[in-house]
């Protein structure tokens, strides 16, 4: 089953926002998430919110969820207003290629309607290489789309297997050609390392496949057993082992070694790219406090402060917009505290590192300490930024909650 919401307070009918979060909006740049919640089959290591076609069954579908997102769009504008560029938007999910280019690019032609698109605005999409063809990617490219975001996770027809990934390995590579060819600006693969089995040659083998792909991008996340997934429900009888940490973090070492040789550099733990032109800058306002609306069922947004999520089922979602009510589920204001606290959990994870001045002084005494163990550059700690070595972006989070006192 997908994962489950958080608990909060209730969303106002009309999705209004305490005054609170329009304070400072100038200076914060505004990014749209589109969840597409579809996926022609479950992968067994998945607890996002999507659906198969047999799990909706006729309690929703591609153009009932297409109309509700465009509700809840004009719903964005009359809760935000006028006059805030949109300078990302990012369509993920599920899978969004499987709904074709016509309902994303109806999608993206209302944001920049109601909103206007930034001059140089990344306009990022997921794809699925099995259902991703030239004819897509060049309808995507004319409707404004810059950067595509593929599911490679490994080359190993084995380990593919064993993730329930259904694509043949080398369709993603294909697909990369393609989306050069449409003329996207930027192609990011995805891996996914450290698959119960996975051999070190595997991994090397999808390693060597992503830098030879040609691509200016990689994400690489380890393997993270998910309560609910089937793969969890595999661990949990016995048929498969759980993910080993050790291999885990030479996993980790591998990439940063290979992609580094290649010409990447990493901007966050689990992000690399060949420029900083290729940095998804959508995915940097997540990570340093922009506001973001999320569109779609489940989808998560953000506005000065407070933080809200849709309700999950496709079915719900369209419901509470044909009715001309917030989708929203519950909401949450932050503290000033709380605010820090993630501010940095999430900065501690890029390359630019956090302000010491924005630690508590026991945060301060943590990062020296950090430090000396070699977890913390010693020289921009001196010049007043807590920034990872390669070591500590192994311990990021036990690091960062250190840092908090």
């Amino acid at each position: 089953m997908p994962s489950t919401l958080p608990d909060g307070d209730p969303v106002p009918p009309d999705g209004s926002l305490p005054p609170s979060a329009a304070r400072g909006a100038g200076g914060r740049t505004l990014s749209f998430y589109v969840h597409v919640p579809f996926c022609a089959t479950r992968c067994g290591y998945c607890d996002f919110n999507t659906y198969t076609a047999g799990e909706l069954g006729t309690d929703a579908s591609p153009q009932s969820w297409l109309d509700a997102a465009l509700a809840e769009i004009d719903l964005a504008a009359k809760v935000l207003g006028p006059d805030r560029p949109v300078t990302t938007v990012f369509v993920g999910g599920g899978t969004p290629s499987l709904v074709g280019a016509g309902p994303l690019t109806h999608l993206l032609a209302a944001i920049e309607e109601r909103f206007g698109l930034a001059a140089d605005a990344e306009v990022s999409t997921e794809a699925n290489p099995e259902s991703t063809d030239p004819d897509l990617l060049a309808d995507l490219r004319r409707a404004g789309f810059t950067r595509l975001s593929l599911g490679l996770q490994s080359t190993s027809r084995r380990v593919l297997t064993l993730l329930d990934r259904t694509h043949t390995p080398g369709r993603a590579l294909d697909v990369v050609r393609w989306a050069r060819a449409a003329g996207f600006e930027h192609v990011n693969l995805d891996l996914i390392y450290g698959t119960p089995g996975e051999t070190d040659r595997e991994f090397l083998d999808s390693l060597t496949a992503v830098i030879d792909a040609g691509v200016d991008h990689v994400s690489a996340y380890s393997l993270i057993v998910e309560p609910g997934t089937r793969l969890a429900r595999q661990v949990d009888r016995g048929l498969l082992p759980t993910p080993d940490e050790d291999v885990l973090a030479d996993r980790y070492l591998l990439a940063e070694k290979m992609l580094t040789r290649a010409g990447f550099g990493w901007y966050e733990v689990s992000n690399w790219a060949r420029a900083d032109a290729a940095r998804c800058r959508h995915n940097l306002a997540y990570w340093t406090g922009q506001d973001w609306w999320g569109i779609g069922p489940g989808a998560h947004s953000h506005v000065g402060g407070v933080r809200w999520w849709n309700v999950k089922h496709p079915a719900a979602y369209a419901q509470r917009l044909a009715a001309g009510v917030s989708p929203g589920q519950a909401r949450e204001v932050l503290t000033g505290e709380q605010r820090t606290a993630e501010d940095v959990l999430l900065r501690l994870r890029l390359d630019s590192g956090v302000p010491v001045g924005r630690l508590p002084a026991a945060g301060r005494d943590a990062a020296r300490s950090a430090a000396d163990r070699g977890l913390l550059d010693p020289a921009a700690l001196a010049t007043g930024t807590a920034r990872l070595t390669l070591a500590g972006r192994l311990l990021a989070d036990g690091i960062a909650l250190d840092l908090l006192g």
